[in-house]
Protein backbone atom coordinates (compact mmCIF):
# COMPACT_ATOMS: atom_id res chain seq x y z
CA UNK A 1 0.00 0.00 0.00
CA UNK A 2 1.39 3.99 -0.37
CA UNK A 3 1.95 5.32 2.41
CA UNK A 4 1.21 8.62 1.02
CA UNK A 5 -2.15 7.52 -0.38
CA UNK A 6 -2.86 6.66 3.13
CA UNK A 7 -1.78 9.46 4.51
CA UNK A 8 -3.39 11.75 1.78
CA UNK A 9 -6.62 10.22 2.88
CA UNK A 10 -6.19 10.92 6.40
CA UNK A 11 -5.44 14.38 5.77
CA UNK A 12 -9.17 14.40 5.34
CA UNK A 13 -10.53 13.61 8.83
CA UNK A 14 -10.17 16.10 11.64
CA UNK A 15 -8.06 13.11 14.13
CA UNK A 16 -8.15 13.45 17.50
CA UNK A 17 -3.76 13.70 17.95
CA UNK A 18 -0.90 13.46 15.61
CA UNK A 19 -0.65 10.42 13.29
CA UNK A 20 1.43 8.09 14.56
CA UNK A 21 1.56 5.70 11.72
CA UNK A 22 -0.87 2.29 9.96
CA UNK A 23 -0.69 -1.36 9.79
CA UNK A 24 -2.32 -3.26 7.98
CA UNK A 25 -5.23 -5.05 10.58
CA UNK A 26 -7.48 -8.38 10.44
CA UNK A 27 -8.24 -11.19 8.07
CA UNK A 28 -10.38 -9.94 5.05
CA UNK A 29 -10.12 -10.77 1.93
CA UNK A 30 -13.04 -7.96 0.50
CA UNK A 31 -11.69 -4.96 1.49
CA UNK A 32 -8.42 -3.34 2.62
CA UNK A 33 -8.21 -2.41 6.09
CA UNK A 34 -5.37 -0.77 8.63
CA UNK A 35 -5.30 0.15 11.78
CA UNK A 36 -4.70 3.56 12.13
CA UNK A 37 -2.14 4.79 15.40
CA UNK A 38 -2.69 8.54 16.59
CA UNK A 39 -0.99 9.31 20.00
CA UNK A 40 -1.74 12.51 21.75
CA UNK A 41 1.08 14.10 24.01
CA UNK A 42 -0.26 12.30 27.26
CA UNK A 43 -2.19 9.46 27.57
CA UNK A 44 -2.92 6.43 25.78
CA UNK A 45 -2.68 5.96 21.77
CA UNK A 46 -6.22 6.48 20.26
CA UNK A 47 -6.91 4.27 17.18
CA UNK A 48 -8.91 3.85 14.32
CA UNK A 49 -9.67 1.67 11.47
CA UNK A 50 -9.57 2.61 8.05
CA UNK A 51 -11.28 0.68 4.87
CA UNK A 52 -10.60 1.06 1.48
CA UNK A 53 -14.05 -0.38 -0.03
CA UNK A 54 -13.61 -3.21 -2.66
CA UNK A 55 -15.93 -1.73 -5.43
CA UNK A 56 -15.59 -5.16 -7.57
CA UNK A 57 -18.12 -6.73 -5.09
CA UNK A 58 -19.65 -3.21 -3.65
CA UNK A 59 -19.85 -1.20 -6.80
CA UNK A 60 -22.51 0.98 -5.54
CA UNK A 61 -20.20 3.06 -2.56
CA UNK A 62 -23.19 5.75 -1.60
CA UNK A 63 -25.50 3.03 -1.39
CA UNK A 64 -23.66 1.14 0.84
CA UNK A 65 -22.66 3.77 2.66
CA UNK A 66 -25.73 5.35 2.71
CA UNK A 67 -26.85 2.14 4.99
CA UNK A 68 -23.97 2.12 6.79
CA UNK A 69 -24.24 5.56 8.09
CA UNK A 70 -28.57 4.64 8.89
CA UNK A 71 -28.30 1.85 10.81
CA UNK A 72 -25.30 2.46 12.67
CA UNK A 73 -26.99 6.13 13.69
CA UNK A 74 -29.97 3.91 14.31
CA UNK A 75 -28.23 1.39 16.82
CA UNK A 76 -26.27 3.93 18.54
CA UNK A 77 -29.30 5.88 19.44
CA UNK A 78 -30.77 2.67 20.45
CA UNK A 79 -27.89 1.55 22.93
CA UNK A 80 -28.07 5.28 24.37
CA UNK A 81 -31.81 4.59 25.62
CA UNK A 82 -31.26 1.71 26.90
CA UNK A 83 -28.70 2.90 29.08
CA UNK A 84 -25.40 1.21 27.27
CA UNK A 85 -22.24 3.19 25.80
CA UNK A 86 -22.71 3.43 22.27
CA UNK A 87 -19.10 4.20 21.78
CA UNK A 88 -18.88 0.39 22.64
CA UNK A 89 -22.14 -1.40 21.48
CA UNK A 90 -22.20 -0.24 17.94
CA UNK A 91 -19.95 1.38 15.23
CA UNK A 92 -19.67 4.49 14.28
CA UNK A 93 -19.03 6.28 10.65
CA UNK A 94 -16.74 9.27 11.05
CA UNK A 95 -17.02 12.28 8.94
CA UNK A 96 -14.55 13.85 6.33
CA UNK A 97 -13.77 17.25 6.84
CA UNK A 98 -15.75 17.66 3.61
CA UNK A 99 -19.25 16.41 5.54
CA UNK A 100 -19.19 12.98 3.81
CA UNK A 101 -19.35 9.08 5.20
CA UNK A 102 -16.43 8.58 3.12
CA UNK A 103 -13.35 9.92 1.00
CA UNK A 104 -12.91 9.17 -2.58
CA UNK A 105 -9.64 8.55 -3.99
CA UNK A 106 -8.24 9.95 -7.52
CA UNK A 107 -9.09 6.63 -8.66
CA UNK A 108 -12.27 6.36 -7.17
CA UNK A 109 -11.83 4.30 -4.43
CA UNK A 110 -14.07 4.84 -1.46
CA UNK A 111 -12.18 4.63 1.73
CA UNK A 112 -14.23 5.03 5.29
CA UNK A 113 -12.61 5.90 9.10
CA UNK A 114 -14.23 4.19 12.23
CA UNK A 115 -13.37 4.46 15.67
CA UNK A 116 -10.88 1.35 17.06
CA UNK A 117 -13.52 -0.54 19.73
CA UNK A 118 -10.82 -1.24 22.33
CA UNK A 119 -11.13 -3.92 25.27
CA UNK A 120 -12.62 -6.43 22.31
CA UNK A 121 -11.20 -9.39 20.54
CA UNK A 122 -12.20 -10.83 17.28
CA UNK A 123 -12.08 -14.56 16.66
CA UNK A 124 -11.82 -16.56 13.33
CA UNK A 125 -13.46 -19.42 14.58
CA UNK A 126 -16.15 -20.44 17.53
CA UNK A 127 -14.08 -22.98 19.79
CA UNK A 128 -16.11 -23.61 22.24
CA UNK A 129 -20.22 -23.98 22.49
CA UNK A 130 -20.06 -20.60 24.98
CA UNK A 131 -18.80 -18.48 22.19
CA UNK A 132 -21.20 -20.01 19.46
CA UNK A 133 -23.99 -19.09 21.94
CA UNK A 134 -22.40 -15.92 22.74
CA UNK A 135 -22.20 -14.92 18.72
CA UNK A 136 -25.86 -16.00 18.40
CA UNK A 137 -26.67 -13.79 21.20
CA UNK A 138 -25.11 -10.72 19.53
CA UNK A 139 -26.86 -11.41 16.14
CA UNK A 140 -30.29 -11.93 17.85
CA UNK A 141 -29.63 -8.78 19.96
CA UNK A 142 -28.81 -7.07 16.55
CA UNK A 143 -32.10 -8.36 15.02
CA UNK A 144 -33.99 -6.96 18.77
CA UNK A 145 -31.95 -3.33 17.68
CA UNK A 146 -32.89 -2.97 14.70
CA UNK A 147 -36.24 -4.16 14.83
CA UNK A 148 -38.17 -0.62 13.89
CA UNK A 149 -35.82 0.27 11.11
CA UNK A 150 -37.73 0.32 7.99
CA UNK A 151 -35.65 -1.96 6.62
CA UNK A 152 -37.67 -1.62 3.18
CA UNK A 153 -35.50 2.08 2.81
CA UNK A 154 -32.13 0.11 2.58
CA UNK A 155 -30.79 -0.36 -0.64
CA UNK A 156 -29.59 -3.95 -1.94
CA UNK A 157 -25.72 -3.45 -1.96
CA UNK A 158 -25.87 -7.15 -3.58
CA UNK A 159 -28.63 -7.43 -5.34
CA UNK A 160 -30.61 -11.13 -4.76
CA UNK A 161 -27.74 -12.21 -2.28
CA UNK A 162 -30.34 -14.56 -1.19
CA UNK A 163 -32.90 -15.30 -4.05
CA UNK A 164 -32.31 -19.08 -4.20
CA UNK A 165 -35.01 -18.65 -6.92
CA UNK A 166 -32.96 -16.68 -9.13
CA UNK A 167 -30.31 -18.75 -7.56
CA UNK A 168 -31.63 -21.78 -9.65
CA UNK A 169 -32.37 -20.43 -12.19
CA UNK A 170 -28.76 -19.69 -12.68
CA UNK A 171 -27.42 -23.17 -12.01
CA UNK A 172 -29.60 -24.46 -14.84
CA UNK A 173 -28.70 -21.50 -17.05
CA UNK A 174 -24.73 -23.10 -16.38
CA UNK A 175 -26.09 -26.87 -16.23
CA UNK A 176 -27.39 -26.32 -19.68
CA UNK A 177 -24.67 -24.67 -21.27
CA UNK A 178 -22.09 -26.80 -19.60
CA UNK A 179 -19.12 -24.99 -20.70
CA UNK A 180 -16.49 -26.94 -19.25
CA UNK A 181 -17.96 -30.14 -20.27
CA UNK A 182 -17.87 -31.57 -16.12
CA UNK A 183 -21.51 -31.74 -16.40
CA UNK A 184 -21.36 -35.62 -16.93
CA UNK A 185 -18.65 -35.92 -13.71
CA UNK A 186 -21.22 -34.25 -10.84
CA UNK A 187 -24.32 -36.31 -12.32
CA UNK A 188 -25.22 -37.07 -8.52
CA UNK A 189 -24.39 -33.03 -7.07
CA UNK A 190 -26.81 -32.09 -9.92
CA UNK A 191 -29.69 -34.88 -9.32
CA UNK A 192 -29.15 -33.57 -5.68
CA UNK A 193 -30.12 -30.46 -6.18
CA UNK A 194 -32.80 -31.29 -9.04
CA UNK A 195 -34.45 -33.13 -6.21
CA UNK A 196 -34.80 -29.92 -3.83
CA UNK A 197 -35.83 -27.27 -6.85
CA UNK A 198 -39.48 -26.71 -4.64
CA UNK A 199 -37.17 -25.82 -1.16
CA UNK A 200 -35.83 -22.85 -3.02
CA UNK A 201 -39.31 -21.45 -3.08
CA UNK A 202 -39.85 -22.07 0.40
CA UNK A 203 -38.78 -18.96 2.34
CA UNK A 204 -39.48 -15.84 -0.69
CA UNK A 205 -42.93 -17.91 -1.42
CA UNK A 206 -43.69 -17.51 2.62
CA UNK A 207 -42.14 -13.80 3.00
CA UNK A 208 -44.70 -13.04 -0.66
CA UNK A 209 -47.69 -14.48 1.25
CA UNK A 210 -47.17 -11.96 3.97
CA UNK A 211 -46.06 -14.85 6.44
CA UNK A 212 -42.32 -13.94 6.72
CA UNK A 213 -41.72 -10.07 7.37
CA UNK A 214 -38.61 -7.93 5.86
CA UNK A 215 -35.77 -7.07 8.15
CA UNK A 216 -33.09 -5.54 8.37
CA UNK A 217 -30.45 -8.40 8.15
CA UNK A 218 -26.89 -8.67 8.46
CA UNK A 219 -26.33 -11.43 5.43
CA UNK A 220 -22.76 -12.37 7.00
CA UNK A 221 -23.26 -13.61 10.50
CA UNK A 222 -20.05 -15.24 11.34
CA UNK A 223 -18.36 -15.63 14.40
CA UNK A 224 -15.56 -13.07 13.33
CA UNK A 225 -17.76 -10.61 12.49
CA UNK A 226 -18.72 -9.96 16.30
CA UNK A 227 -16.35 -8.63 18.43
CA UNK A 228 -16.49 -9.77 21.88
CA UNK A 229 -15.60 -8.41 25.41
CA UNK A 230 -11.38 -9.07 25.70
CA UNK A 231 -12.45 -10.54 29.38
CA UNK A 232 -16.05 -12.08 29.51
CA UNK A 233 -15.82 -13.04 25.96
CA UNK A 234 -19.56 -12.25 25.57
CA UNK A 235 -20.57 -10.64 22.23
CA UNK A 236 -20.26 -6.29 22.25
CA UNK A 237 -20.75 -5.24 18.48
CA UNK A 238 -21.85 -6.90 15.53
CA UNK A 239 -19.75 -5.30 13.06
CA UNK A 240 -18.33 -5.71 9.62
CA UNK A 241 -22.03 -4.14 7.84
CA UNK A 242 -21.34 -3.74 4.48
CA UNK A 243 -23.95 -6.49 3.31
CA UNK A 244 -26.77 -4.91 5.62
CA UNK A 245 -29.53 -5.09 2.93
CA UNK A 246 -33.32 -6.04 3.53
CA UNK A 247 -33.97 -9.40 3.89
CA UNK A 248 -35.27 -12.25 6.49
CA UNK A 249 -34.27 -12.98 9.91
CA UNK A 250 -34.40 -17.06 9.08
CA UNK A 251 -31.28 -16.39 6.98
CA UNK A 252 -29.03 -14.87 8.85
CA UNK A 253 -29.71 -17.95 11.60
CA UNK A 254 -29.49 -19.98 9.21
CA UNK A 255 -25.95 -18.67 8.05
CA UNK A 256 -24.47 -18.98 11.54
CA UNK A 257 -25.57 -22.31 11.23
CA UNK A 258 -24.14 -23.55 7.95
CA UNK A 259 -20.80 -22.22 9.07
CA UNK A 260 -20.61 -22.97 13.07
CA UNK A 261 -22.99 -26.32 14.18
CA UNK A 262 -20.26 -29.03 12.29
CA UNK A 263 -16.60 -29.46 12.77
CA UNK A 264 -15.37 -29.81 9.44
CA UNK A 265 -13.91 -27.63 6.75
CA UNK A 266 -15.34 -26.41 4.20
CA UNK A 267 -13.57 -27.77 1.04
CA UNK A 268 -13.39 -31.06 3.67
CA UNK A 269 -12.71 -34.36 0.78
CA UNK A 270 -13.23 -37.12 3.49
CA UNK A 271 -17.76 -36.98 4.01
CA UNK A 272 -17.41 -39.35 6.89
CA UNK A 273 -16.32 -36.04 8.62
CA UNK A 274 -18.93 -33.77 7.53
CA UNK A 275 -21.64 -34.01 10.05
CA UNK A 276 -23.99 -31.71 11.42
CA UNK A 277 -24.45 -30.76 15.20
CA UNK A 278 -27.77 -30.72 16.67
CA UNK A 279 -25.78 -29.99 20.27
CA UNK A 280 -24.34 -26.81 18.68
CA UNK A 281 -27.65 -25.78 16.66
CA UNK A 282 -29.76 -26.09 19.88
CA UNK A 283 -26.89 -23.45 21.52
CA UNK A 284 -26.59 -21.44 18.74
CA UNK A 285 -30.32 -21.21 19.03
CA UNK A 286 -30.97 -20.61 22.81
CA UNK A 287 -28.51 -17.63 21.93
CA UNK A 288 -29.92 -16.43 19.18
CA UNK A 289 -33.63 -15.89 20.30
CA UNK A 290 -32.72 -15.29 23.74
CA UNK A 291 -30.76 -11.87 22.32
CA UNK A 292 -34.04 -11.32 19.91
CA UNK A 293 -36.07 -11.08 23.09
CA UNK A 294 -39.07 -11.27 21.86
CA UNK A 295 -38.86 -9.61 18.58
CA UNK A 296 -38.98 -12.77 15.84
CA UNK A 297 -42.93 -13.44 15.05
CA UNK A 298 -43.88 -16.86 15.37
CA UNK A 299 -43.63 -17.63 11.90
CA UNK A 300 -40.22 -16.70 11.71
CA UNK A 301 -39.33 -19.15 14.89
CA UNK A 302 -41.02 -21.62 13.23
CA UNK A 303 -39.26 -20.67 9.64
CA UNK A 304 -35.51 -21.00 11.63
CA UNK A 305 -35.30 -24.45 10.92
CA UNK A 306 -35.34 -24.15 7.02
CA UNK A 307 -33.42 -20.93 7.35
CA UNK A 308 -30.78 -23.87 8.23
CA UNK A 309 -31.23 -25.91 5.17
CA UNK A 310 -31.79 -23.43 2.78
CA UNK A 311 -28.49 -21.01 3.20
CA UNK A 312 -26.54 -24.63 3.21
CA UNK A 313 -28.52 -25.42 0.16
CA UNK A 314 -27.96 -21.88 -1.29
CA UNK A 315 -23.97 -22.06 -0.46
CA UNK A 316 -23.58 -25.45 -1.95
CA UNK A 317 -25.44 -25.02 -5.20
CA UNK A 318 -23.38 -21.67 -6.16
CA UNK A 319 -20.08 -24.08 -5.40
CA UNK A 320 -21.36 -26.13 -7.70
CA UNK A 321 -22.52 -23.57 -10.54
CA UNK A 322 -19.16 -21.68 -9.96
CA UNK A 323 -17.30 -25.71 -10.57
CA UNK A 324 -19.55 -26.34 -14.19
CA UNK A 325 -18.57 -22.71 -15.22
CA UNK A 326 -14.97 -23.50 -15.13
CA UNK A 327 -14.10 -21.79 -11.24
CA UNK A 328 -14.96 -17.69 -12.23
CA UNK A 329 -16.05 -16.59 -8.73
CA UNK A 330 -15.03 -18.05 -5.62
CA UNK A 331 -10.89 -18.45 -5.55
CA UNK A 332 -9.43 -22.06 -5.75
CA UNK A 333 -6.22 -23.42 -4.04
CA UNK A 334 -6.14 -26.57 -6.08
CA UNK A 335 -8.66 -28.27 -8.93
CA UNK A 336 -11.99 -29.66 -7.99
CA UNK A 337 -12.25 -27.66 -4.99
CA UNK A 338 -15.56 -26.16 -5.32
CA UNK A 339 -16.28 -29.28 -5.92
CA UNK A 340 -15.38 -30.40 -2.42
CA UNK A 341 -17.21 -27.52 -1.14
CA UNK A 342 -20.43 -28.16 -2.92
CA UNK A 343 -20.29 -31.55 -1.52
CA UNK A 344 -19.37 -30.92 2.26
CA UNK A 345 -23.00 -28.40 2.08
CA UNK A 346 -25.07 -31.04 0.87
CA UNK A 347 -23.32 -33.48 3.18
CA UNK A 348 -25.06 -30.94 6.10
CA UNK A 349 -28.23 -30.83 3.84
CA UNK A 350 -28.97 -34.62 4.18
CA UNK A 351 -28.08 -34.05 7.80
CA UNK A 352 -30.36 -31.60 8.32
CA UNK A 353 -33.27 -33.10 6.80
CA UNK A 354 -32.68 -36.43 8.73
CA UNK A 355 -32.78 -34.05 11.78
CA UNK A 356 -35.33 -31.36 10.55
CA UNK A 357 -38.14 -32.36 13.45
CA UNK A 358 -35.46 -32.13 16.11
CA UNK A 359 -34.56 -28.52 15.01
CA UNK A 360 -38.31 -27.79 14.70
CA UNK A 361 -38.69 -28.65 18.41
CA UNK A 362 -35.54 -26.98 19.68
CA UNK A 363 -37.30 -23.70 18.01
CA UNK A 364 -39.82 -24.27 19.36
CA UNK A 365 -38.52 -24.64 22.68
CA UNK A 366 -36.41 -21.97 23.10
CA UNK A 367 -39.10 -19.55 22.04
Amino acid sequence: MDQNLVYEVLSHYDLPAPLAGFVPYGYGHINDTFCVLTQPREGDCIRFILQRMNPKVFPDTNALMENMVGVTTFLRKHVVQQGGNPDREAMQILFTKENTSFYTDEEGNGWRLMPFIEGTVCLQAAETPALFEASGKAFGRFQRMLGSYPAETLKETIPGFHDTEKRFERFMTVLNADPMGRAKEVQSEINFLLARQKDCSVALEAHRQGILPLRVTHNDTKLNNVLLDRNTLEGICVIDLDTVMPGLSMNDFGDSIRFGANHCAEDEKDLSKVNFDLSLFEVFTRGFLEGAAGTLTEAEIRYLPWGARLMTLECGMRFLTDYLEGDVYFRTTYPGQNLDRCRTQFKLVADMESVFAKMEAICAAHA
